[in-house]
């Protein structure tokens, strides 16, 4: 139940955004800071998939006031949050939660997700197959990060990847971040599908391997992938450069072509 969990209050974005989550499990950071602001154009029906306690659904709200925001997570717990936190910060008179597994196409229509209905779908997928990694003795810590037991995880992405794109309407777009290994699952479930791409790497340091990736891709469209320039988070001393500063703050947009 939502009151046997351990909450805090925390300020997102420089204290744009007041968001509950809980103490214990996945924490809002820097993957739902960037994806945030990897849309630099508004869209009038967003879905978040896997929205958690709904930090980028939200917002993506605060940022474009015509936006139409339906949180979608399958842990009860966190979509109870992510509503409250809609409520919380005075977006809930334009946002929607969805407690359903959005991979199961007959629970999410039960549940009112309608698909061929948004023009941008912004998702964080987990990233782990189970066997590979020792799943956290907390349920939203493993949901966030593990894909289910004896599922694979080329199997367990694309299942996720193609109910995002399920929800798009023609023209429509799809925007993840994930590790840059998922690449190839990725663009094998895009292909034929999504067109337009673009990739924008994320690296920890200056001269380290990106370990997160930015990606786009627009339905039914057929212009080439675009490589964008890579987006450095930290500097020799730790802390944020400049651009990643700005991000974190809600203060900035990613500069790659996602429009």
């Amino acid at each position: 139940m939502r009151d046997a969990l351990d909450v805090t209050l925390d300020g997102f974005l420089g204290g744009k955004l007041t968001l509950a989550q809980p103490k214990r499990g996945h924490r809002v950071g820097s993957d739902a800071a960037l994806l945030a602001a990897a849309n630099g154009a508004s869209a009038e029906r967003i879905v978040d998939v896997g929205a958690g306690v709904g930090a980028v659904g939200l917002s993506i709200a605060l940022r474009w006031p015509e936006a139409r925001i339906s949180l979608v997570e399958i842990e009860p717990d966190l979509a109870a949050l992510a509503r409250d936190n809609a409520a919380r910060n005075r977006l809930d008179d334009r946002t929607m939660t969805f407690a359903c597994d959005v991979t199961d196409g007959k629970a999410r229509r039960a549940a009112g997700l309608v698909d061929a209905s948004a023009d941008l779908v912004v998702s964080n997928p987990p990233y782990y197959e189970e066997p590979r990694a020792q799943a956290s003795p907390d349920l939203g810590r493993a949901r966030a990060h593990l894909l289910p037991r004896g599922t694979s995880k080329e199997a367990a992405l694309m299942k996720w990847l193609r109910a995002c794109i399920a929800l798009l309407k023609p023209r429509g777009r799809l925007i993840l971040i994930h590790r840059p290994d998922a690449l190839t699952e990725i663009l094998a479930a895009f292909d034929g599908r999504l067109g337009a791409l673009a990739l924008l790497p994320v690296y920890p340091k200056a001269g380290t391997a990106a370990h997160r990736v930015l990606i786009s891709g627009v339905l039914g469209a057929r212009a080439p992938l675009k490589l964008a320039p890579g987006l450095v988070l930290h500097d020799a001393s730790g802390a944020f450069t400049r651009e990643a500063d700005a991000i974190h703050r809600g203060e900035a947009m990613l500069a790659w072509d996602a429009r």
